[in-house]
């Protein structure tokens, strides 16, 4: 009989590459929060307004008639029908065969890159950057290169030779997020062009993420705006490549809805991919919740106007809390062209994690630092402006009740 091994267990983690993967530094700040009264919470990305009665409705409708059962891997055909003629009104001919459902965008981000990325992997994002898409590549034991948005007097603004650059013939990936989270961005027609044809030329996957496409104001910088664009979407990779090229789409109902915490979203995609597709949403989570996608058909169908005065209501406080911001000392800050966000600099956001926890705790303020996008977005803090101007109002005076405690800052 061999001896007992009496040797301490080691600690059962996970894997390597899911520790290495950073925690969100917006829900550090949000933490802060917890105990302080009285909180103004900007952090987030989504509107303080619930989702429009005519889409709960629907859902309340589907509930009724018992939509509680699973559904086809890739979404129910009245919403795929739906969602092909929504995209088609914006972007051209786009049939169901090329449309597949899931549960939010960011599934859909995860399944998207699921599809063309393994271990050893190259990919390139543009950053700063929602976390999650650096982020998600690296689960699956890609490496991740960042190409950084520059800031200026016209805002940000992408250096596209360097992005040409970064994009070897080696790179599998690239991850682009227009309009951008959080700085607002939004790339031009004349850029998604050179960018496709060169990603065509090495077979480069582009994985496009446009759940901010509604939320698009080209008057803010009309120079920018590529003549011929389509007013009410920001300019598209659909716009330009075939269907069946090697683009992937991801969209969301989040945020041109107000579906926050619905969790639906969908992918335009090459046919050849729809069964593989279909295999990764089973393995992910089987399907959409059939009620919900029910709840995703009334607002494809019926929600252009709504969306159109959401969009009025957007830019309406964005420029209101351009204004307010600009008249603070140390405050930078330019309108963007999309989304719902201001990214601006301020005093002591060098060290942002440190600067949002403060105002936090002393303030109530609550907005995200500029580090939770990455490296390149330390200086910077994001400022979701999806309220009504009286709420911007009062946290506009918080932050300058914090800045007069803090004239060094």
């Amino acid at each position: 009989m061999s001896d007992l091994d009496l040797s301490v267990p080691s600690i059962p983690n996970a894997r390597d590459a899911v520790r290495a993967l950073r925690p969100s530094q917006i829900r550090e700040v949000a933490n802060a929060g917890f105990g302080v009264a009285d909180v103004l919470p900007f952090w987030f990305g989504e509107s303080d307004r619930v989702t429009p009665a005519f889409i709960r409705d629907a859902a309340s409708t589907a509930l009724a008639a018992g939509a509680t059962f699973y559904t086809h891997n890739l979404g129910i055909a009245p919403l795929r029908a739906a969602l092909a003629t929504y995209v088609s009104d914006l972007h051209g001919a786009t049939s169901p065969d090329h449309v597949a459902v899931t549960s939010a965008g960011v599934n859909a981000l995860m399944l998207a890159a699921q599809l063309v990325v393994g271990a050893g992997d190259r990919v390139v994002a543009v950053t700063p950057l929602w976390p999650n898409l650096v982020e998600i590549p690296k689960i699956l034991g890609a490496h991740v290169e960042t190409v950084a948005l520059g800031y200026g007097e016209r805002g940000w603004q992408l250096d596209v030779a360097q992005l040409l650059t970064a994009l070897t013939p080696d790179t599998k990936m690239l991850m682009i997020n227009s309009p951008n989270n959080p700085t607002g961005w939004v790339m031009s027609r004349d850029d998604q062009r050179t960018v496709l044809a060169h990603c065509r030329r090495h077979g480069i996957w582009i994985v496009a993420d446009e759940v901010y496409e509604r939320l698009y104001y080209p008057d803010a910088d009309a120079a920018s705006v590529t003549r011929g664009a389509p007013a009410r979407t920001a300019p598209s990779f659909l716009d330009l490549a075939g269907r069946d090229e090697r683009v992937i789409c991801v969209n969301s109902f989040s945020k041109a809805w107000l579906m926050t915490g619905w969790r639906l979203g969908w992918i335009v995609a090459p046919i050849s991919l729809m069964d593989d597709l279909g295999k990764l949403v089973e393995y992910n989570t089987s399907c959409a919740p059939s009620l919900v996608q029910q709840a995703g058909i009334a607002a494809v169908q019926q929600g252009e106007r709504f969306t159109r005065e959401l969009v009025l209501d957007l830019k309406a406080s964005r420029d209101h809390l351009v204004r307010a911001l600009s008249a603070l000392p140390g405050v930078d800050v330019k309108a963007p062209l999309g989304a719902m966000y201001l990214f601006f600099s301020m005093p002591g956001a060098g060290h942002s994690l440190d600067l949002c926890k403060a105002m936090v705790r002393e303030v109530g303020l609550g907005i995200a630092p500029g580090s939770a996008f990455g490296p390149q977005g330390e200086g910077f803090v994001r400022w979701c402006y999806a309220c009504d101007t009286a709420r911007l109002d009062a946290g506009v005076e918080r932050l300058k009740r914090f800045l007069a405690r803090h004239p060094s800052v």
